[in-house]
This record gives structure tokens, C-alpha cells and sequence, in this order.
């Protein structure tokens, strides 16, 4: 008997590890996929800084709307501060409004308005609890793009330039989709890959 338990313990045990290590999550692979370039975004209704409920179509402007997913501590995220302002400026009056969307469960709304004066980001910040609004666009990182038309299409998505640096930008993505589309021009890229911070999902 005692022999037949010493031979049954560690195959135990053995399949109790695979279990445990089987049960671990990959929260990348849970992030649902992007929606397709050409799909349209459904409206949604997220609390701002101050916890009042805004909706996308309140938000967006007349020719579209710019969705980004920013952060506070984020380095790469914080690069971004100044041209996601500018752009914010530039488009506005033209119709197109950039909206912030923050889904990091480490940033609290009081810590996100702060971060918004501190760094003079006049365009609307919403907290998206639970990451729901992250979830169905998929967004990965801080700062991650998404260009919308009037009708909610999904036109680009993506990087808003080629690099961190300001002094190294030398392919600007997400503003040339904003100025094809004022155009009443087809967007040419339609995409280019996202970097920076993962979205610290609750």
C-alpha cells in the first residue's frame, strides 16, 4: 500500500503543476481584436474626469472624431502630450474632436484630471472602468488611435506618428488620415502598429 501511494503522490503532483500552470492567464490573448477598418462604432457612454456621463455622439465632431487611449504614468504616452493637444487645436475647428479615453485600472479619475491640467490637455478625458471601452476596440497600448468619420466608420488605427521623439517623426499616420478625410478623400494608411504602454486592465 505504501508503495502504491508513493508511486500515485508525485504523478499527483506532477498534474497539479500542469493544472496550476495551465490556469494562468495571458491577458493579451483575452483582448477581443480591433474592429475592422470600415466598421461602424457603436455609441458608447463613458463618465469624464468630473464622473459625468458623456456619450461618442455627444462628444464627436461634425466630420469625425479621434479616439485615443492615453495614460498618466506612461512615458510614451506623456511624449504625446503636447502633439495630441495640437492636434486637439488644429482639427477642432475643422470639425474633427480628439477624444481621451483612459482604461488604466491603475489611474484613478482624480489622478487623471490632475495629469490633464497639469499637462494643458483641453480635449475631453473619459475613464473607462473595466476596460469595456478597451475591450471593444481592442486597444492594447498608451497611445493607441483610432480615427472615426461623421457615420462612426473606423477609417485608421494605430500609431499617431512613427516615433517618441518629436525630432524623429518623419511619418505622420494619423494626421494625414485627419486631413484625407477632410479632403473627402479615401485614407490611404489605414493603419500602422501602436507602441508604448500596455493598458493596465483591472
Amino acid at each position: 500500500m505504501k508503495k502504491r501511494l508513493a508511486l500515485i503522490l508525485p504523478a499527483a503532483l506532477l498534474l497539479s503543476a500542469f493544472v496550476i500552470a495551465g490556469s494562468g492567464r495571458n491577458i493579451d490573448n483575452e483582448i477581443p481584436a480591433p474592429p475592422a477598418i470600415g466598421a461602424t462604432i457603436e455609441d458608447f457612454m463613458l463618465p469624464d474626469v468630473d464622473g459625468t456621463s458623456r456619450s461618442l455622439a455627444s462628444l464627436k465632431g461634425k466630420n469625425g472624431s479621434v479616439i485615443i487611449f492615453i495614460a498618466v504614468q506612461c512615458p510614451v504616452s506623456n511624449a504625446y502630450n503636447e502633439r495630441m493637444e495640437q492636434l486637439a487645436q488644429d482639427f477642432k475647428a475643422k470639425g474633427i474632436n480628439v477624444i481621451g479615453i483612459n482604461a488604466n485600472s491603475t489611474d484613478d479619475a482624480a489622478a487623471v484630471k490632475a495629469h490633464a491640467v497639469e499637462h494643458k490637455l483641453s480635449f475631453v478625458i473619459l475613464k473607462d472602468p473595466g476596460n469595456k471601452i478597451a475591450d471593444r476596440f481592442g486597444a492594447k497600448v498608451t497611445p493607441e488611435a483610432y480615427l472615426l468619420d461623421a457615420s462612426n466608420k473606423l477609417l485608421y488605427h494605430g500609431r499617431i506618428d512613427n516615433s517618441k521623439d518629436p525630432a524623429g517623426v518623419n511619418s505622420s499616420e494619423l494626421r494625414d488620415a485627419m486631413n484625407l478625410v477632410l479632403a473627402g478623400k479615401p485614407v490611404e494608411k489605414t493603419s500602422a502598429s501602436s507602441f508604448g504602454c500596455s493598458i493596465k486592465r483591472g
